[in-house]
């Protein structure tokens, strides 16, 4: 059941009649847990076991934990939740991986196990793993309602691709009377409008270009190739932030508030702002279980570098079951021991137009890195990057125009963002409140008898230039509307992250 689809819309339409009509908040809450459970069936009903079996051993062994008092009796509790939900994930995402890697290394053919990846699972192991990790480090108490717990691993609007959220996030906002109001049904549906926008206007749009070029990029020329590099990089940017924009705005319509997972990642001048950008909850969630536990920047320099190795390396093997998913890690682990080093040795004052240079330099290492991500192995990486250097001639040149089209949007849209961002930091302005606009934008509004401003959506990643709730708005949102109609493609592709 995709997001982008009338089956979702009717979906979400019932569930959110059903809260509005249900008498309590017991009632809407078990709603949301049916609703959940119909929205992840809807694609595998067989693999709701699958999201059952984390849910029942980590209740079980967070509880066992908190009330132990024997240190190593809460570390075999810890270990048996870590091993039950990697050997799931083992088992579904990496077997065939790592037996067709054993295999080529000892000259053996191994024969496919042709499993079906659970829809989401990546992302509700990982939500499950900090629950138990967090109940073990006494950061939170165990939940002892299990269908409290199973509402926190199911909740359908971030099941599947995120953002990863935390129990100590969600399980609070469970005493909350979710019952959908005007006020967060208005920015709800601007987030999931945004989101539909990024998805049909921009992602769905480039794949156009991205597609047969990464198919085959012996056909075309350096400066195609070179474009659809470009293209990638904004369309797994829009798909993935708008899967997220919608996931919050769904959400805030319901009565949760998930966590931002995109701020602007493409203005980032290093590749650590990068990754303070990028996907968020996955980064943090990275830093917290993965590289402090290691030994973060608390052993040395040396010892500081490796670890960022380690954990971009399996925060590559993460997002897919293939070595150009390690390559693609290890170049971001590269990156960030590379800046770290550089950070240390070179004083601020010493970095000539740091701004624009190093924002040009990481997103062209970012670009480069992404040729990794999407291609098919390493043959055609690596001729993507022969092509691009010059050094494999020939081929088609493709300009694909609307390209040219998204570029202005997204650099316009960005340029909003960080101007918003400015005005908040000078004038105090907290997230979610109306900034004033600029004056010619205000005139032009007045004259019509309306006020506008600038509503900040920090968990979008962008902003969003909106009159208030009005006859302008609805001018704008029906022009809006049609402009969408007229161009998105007339087939909607399935989120990137969905493979994952």
């Amino acid at each position: 059941m995709l997001f982008i689809s009338w089956e979702f819309v009717v979906f979400l339409a019932l569930v959110l009649a059903g809260l509005r009509l249900m008498p309590s908040r017991t009632s809407r809450q078990a709603l949301l847990l049916v609703a959940s459970g119909v929205f992840y069936g809807s694609h595998t009903p067989w693999h709701l076991l699958i999201l059952a079996t984390p849910s029942l051993i980590d209740f079980a062994c967070a509880a066992r934990i908190e009330d132990s008092e024997d240190p190593a009796a809460r570390k075999r509790w810890l270990m048996l939740s870590l091993v039950s939900n990697l050997g799931l994930l083992g088992y579904f995402k990496y077997a065939d991986f790592f037996a067709d890697s054993i295999g080529a290394l000892i000259g053996v053919t191994t024969v496919p196990l042709g499993l079906a990846l659970p829809l989401g699972i990546s992302f509700f192991t990982f939500k499950t793993l900090s629950y138990t990790i967090d109940v073990y480090r006494r950061e939170i108490p165990a939940c002892r309602s299990m269908w409290r717990y199973a509402m926190f691993v199911s909740y359908f609007p971030e099941l599947v691709a995120g953002p990863i959220v935390r129990a100590s996030v969600f399980l609070p906002q469970m005493d909350r009377k979710l019952e959908p109001s005007r006020e967060r049904a208005m920015i709800g549906l601007q987030l999931i409008l945004l989101g539909v926008t990024k998805k049909l206007f921009v992602a769905d749009r480039l794949a156009t270009l991205v597609n047969p070029v990464f198919a085959a990029p012996e056909a075309y020329s350096q400066l195609t190739v070179a474009s659809a590099v470009v293209a990638y990089s904004l369309q797994i940017y829009c798909d993935f932030s708008g899967y997220s924009d919608m996931a919050i705005g769904v959400s805030r319509i319901i009565g949760f508030d998930l966590p931002e997972n995109f701020n602007m990642p493409y203005i980032a001048t290093s590749i650590t702002e990068f990754w303070r950008r990028w996907h968020i909850t996955l980064s943090q969630w990275l830093r917290d279980y993965l590289y402090i536990p290691l030994g973060g920047n608390r052993k040395g320099a040396r010892r500081t570098y490796i670890n960022l190795m380690i954990t971009m390396l399996l925060g590559g093997l993460w997002h897919g079951a293939a070595w150009t998913f390690v390559v693609w890690g290890l170049l971001h682990g590269v990156g960030l021991a590379v800046h770290k080093l550089w950070s240390q040795h070179v004083s601020h004052e010493r970095r000539p137009f740091h701004g624009v240079v190093g924002w040009l330099l990481t997103y062209s290492f970012v670009c480069l890195a992404w040729v990794f991500f999407r291609a098919p192995d390493f043959s055609t990486a690596m001729l993507m990057l022969k092509k691009i250097a010059g050094l494999e001639p020939g081929g088609a040149t493709w300009v694909y125009l609307p390209l040219f089209l998204v570029l202005p949007l997204v650099v316009a849209a960005h340029a909003a963002g960080m101007w918003i961002a400015s005005q908040e930091k000078k004038t105090g302005t907290a997230p979610e409140q109306w900034v004033p606009a600029p004056g010619f934008a205000s005139r032009i509004y007045d004259a019509a008898g309306r006020g506008i401003g600038l509503r900040p959506h920090r968990a979008a990643g962008l902003y969003m230039l909106l009159p208030r709730p009005g006859f302008v708005s609805a001018f704008v949102l029906t022009i809006w509307l049609f402009g969408l109609f007229l161009f998105s493609p007339v087939h909607t592709r399935p989120f990137i992250y969905f493979q994952f």
